[in-house]
């Protein structure tokens, strides 16, 4: 039997997975990180903030996905308004600001890949996020809140 023919499905337990605060960058912002793959660089994510929101401007090396499911957000650079039950997908090599709109919290499903590169308003790289860091933040988080960490890059639950 092939090793890949050994992978069962898996379902993880999202109240099983702490919310992370999404820091240095904004700690009113939360991940739950449901896995992070480090052979694609894929990050699976839910995302959570605040009604008044905006993140820091953008560059994608990847494309991502997100899955709007409460609040309303959209980029500065566009016109359209994600709200609930709406799919955004976000092709490589876009750059965008992100405000969150309307009232209440935002919560959000995100299919990630490659980085997430912050820039300033001269287009000069500020950070870069990615599977290695986002994993940083989860084991750092885990570490000082007395969790135990999951293996989020292995594909049984």
């Amino acid at each position: 039997m092939m090793n890949f023919e050994m992978i069962d499905t898996a379902c993880i337990n999202g109240e099983d997975l702490p919310w992370v605060p999404f820091t240095p960058y904004d700690d009113r912002v939360f991940m739950k990180y449901f896995k992070i793959d480090p052979v694609r660089g894929e990050m699976v994510l839910m995302m959570k903030a605040p009604a008044d929101l905006e993140l820091a401007r953008h560059h994608h090396t990847g494309t991502v996905i997100v899955y709007t499911v409460e609040g309303k957000w959209k980029y500065r650079e566009h016109d359209w308004v994600a709200g609930p039950g709406s799919c955004v997908y976000e092709t490589a090599g876009t750059r965008h600001t992100p405000q969150a709109v309307g009232e209440g919290e935002l919560l959000m499903f995100v299919v990630l890949q490659g980085e997430l590169v912050y820039l300033d308003e001269n287009d000069q790289i500020l950070a870069t996020e990615n599977w290695r860091t986002a994993m940083d933040r989860y084991l750092a988080y885990c570490k000082d809140n007395g969790i135990a960490a999951r293996d989020l890059t292995s594909f049984s639950g």
